[in-house]
């Protein structure tokens, strides 16, 4: 059976198990989903399948996209996501997918875009320690320090950690439990935390590594 959501993330709270002890969970609203395409080998040459999310104001899609999804008298939806599966049994287009394709306890990766920090150095981005903060330096405390040899080899390497751009990158949250399912409301919770900001889209699929 195809398993995979696409949802928003909602935020942060904590439950209480048996013992009274609390541990963080992020809730996700996640759902419905529609299955707006199923692409197989032989025609494809491989096997996924196409679901999209959140219903939108027809206005604010192209043409191709609303007679993508009219085929199926499908609503007009903003996000479309492509999972790769080895089965597509069970799963056909029109489908309707909710919260309830995943189960408590099962553990799923979570995938999402991190907070853009902008423009960060190497303290913040890296966790260097910086320079000392005694001996009369002044403005060094922050500072990478030397960042590449002399004549040889006279050049800084490829991948040196150094500033730069820092967040707003495709991030995975792998291997996380499923604390809590309500079809009703169409919320997920996950055990911890996962990357994006409050109403950020994400991806739910099983997990890769048990």
């Amino acid at each position: 059976m195809f398993k995979g959501l696409i949802g928003r993330k909602v935020g942060m709270t904590q439950v209480f198990d048996e013992g009274g002890t609390a541990f963080p969970v992020t809730i996700i609203e996640a759902g419905p989903c529609y299955v707006t395409q199923i692409k197989n080998k032989e025609k494809d040459g491989y096997s996924a399948v196409q679901i999209g999310y959140e219903e939108v104001k027809p206005k604010r899609l192209t043409k191709g996209q609303k007679g993508h999804l009219e085929r199926n008298n499908l609503p007009p939806l903003r996000f479309l996501k492509e999972f790769r599966t080895k089965s597509l049994d069970e799963v056909s287009e029109g489908d309707v997918l909710k919260v309830d394709v995943f189960a408590k306890d099962e553990h799923v990766d979570v995938i999402g875009t991190s907070k853009g920090r902008g423009f960060a150095g190497v303290v913040k981005r890296h966790g260097f320690a910086g320079g000392p903060k005694t001996h009369g330096q002044s403005d060094r405390q922050r500072a990478p320090g030397s960042l590449g040899s002399g004549t040889t080899p006279g050049r800084v390497f490829k991948g040196k950690r150094s500033p730069g751009r820092m967040g707003n990158e495709r991030v995975t949250s792998e291997n996380i439990r499923v604390v809590l399912v309500d079809p009703e409301r169409n919320l997920i919770a996950v055990d911890g935390s996962v990357p994006g900001p409050k109403g950020g889209m994400v991806v739910i699929k099983p997990a890769r590594k048990q």
